[in-house]
């Protein structure tokens, strides 16, 4: 007989008929490094590792599915969102493929390197050039939506902030997280912006009675959780408008950050665990480091790391564009 050792055998893997049937299902990571200087067991959820590079790729896809499910979204449908970076590209990535029209509205907030992306996918980018009074630039390019439904008869709203397909994309990422060889985790860290993430993982865990608390990780200036509007740098983090998602009852705690711990967020990431990340991300690593002493030794954390750090080249990982926001005397 032949013995064949393990690391000889190459194993089947699942071959997907699109690139849409590759989201969700990322790896997790024991972050070691982190882990040690905290006293926790940390692990991070990589979203990154999406075909577009972030967890709205799971957000986009559920959207897109229950409006074709629902009859919403049809062969002759033009889609428009309102997004300040990866929203914009998952769905551009979705439309692509079912060869949808795509409109995408932006702020002076989007970043170079998305808007090239969303030119690639052949998308119509409307940008504002002006933040409302109340509400921001969210609300200006909320408004800006409402004008091109109003012109366009085909038109549909993904709608990520109100569309209830968002939060249910996000009971597979709570399910993915929960249901792997670490076991039942105590706490999970999650970013806020439309609270699709937040409150999709929350419902599951009061779903299936499972002990983890979720910790949410908002922005200085957000108003999600009631703080004043205040003026912000990273996209895709925080709000200037409430979500219509968010039960506060089902969070157990909020961790505020600002924008200069994020950027050092994602300076841990990457200089301790080679992680390339995006503001929000080091937003959470940030947070999990100003509450860590105050959580049991050892307790299991699960950190949701939103998406790629490239898309951030001219911000958070430009030396020049940090000096120019985060002088001494403004940090």
């Amino acid at each position: 007989m032949i013995s064949i050792s393990k690391s000889k055998i190459i194993s089947e893997s699942k071959v997907a008929n699109s690139v849409l049937e590759v989201i969700g299902n990322t790896p997790l990571v024991h972050l070691s490094r982190i882990s040690k200087r905290t006293d926790l067991l940390v692990y991070g959820k990589l979203e990154s590792s999406n075909p577009g590079g972030s967890i709205k790729d799971r957000t986009a896809h559920s959207i897109v599915k229950d409006g074709f499910a629902n009859g919403s979204i049809h062969a002759n449908t033009t889609l428009v969102e309102s997004s300040s970076g990866n929203m914009a590209i998952g769905l551009a990535q979705a439309c692509n493929y079912y060869k949808l029209p795509l409109i995408i509205v932006v702020d002076p907030k989007a970043n170079t390197h998305t808007l090239k992306i969303l030119k690639a996918y052949g998308v119509q980018i409307e940008k504002v050039e002006e933040p409302l009074e109340n509400g921001g630039f969210l609300a200006a390019r909320l408004e800006r939506v409402q004008e091109i439904l109003h012109k366009n008869p085909n038109a549909f709203w993904t709608n990520q902030y109100g569309n209830e397909a968002n939060p249910k994309a996000h009971h597979q990422t709570m399910h993915e997280i929960a249901n792997t060889e670490v076991g039942t985790f105590d706490y999970v860290l999650v970013s806020t912006s439309t609270c699709g993430t937040l409150m999709g993982c929350a419902k599951y865990i009061k779903t299936h009675n499972l002990p983890t608390k979720i910790i949410a990780v908002d922005a200085k200036g957000s108003v999600i959780f009631g703080q004043n509007s205040e003026n912000r740098l990273i996209p895709g983090h925080g709000a200037g408008l409430p979500s219509q998602f968010l039960n506060k009852d089902s969070v157990d705690e909020v961790v505020h950050i600002s924008d200069w711990d994020c950027v050092q967020g994602c300076d841990t990431l990457l200089h301790e665990e080679s992680i390339l990340a995006g503001g929000s991300s080091g937003g959470i690593v940030s947070a999990l480091l100003k509450i860590a002493s105050k959580l049991p030794k050892k307790s299991k954390i699960a950190i949701i790391l939103c998406d790629r750090g490239e898309r951030y080249m001219d911000t958070i990982y430009n030396p020049v564009w940090r000096e120019e926001h985060f002088s001494k005397k403004n940090v």
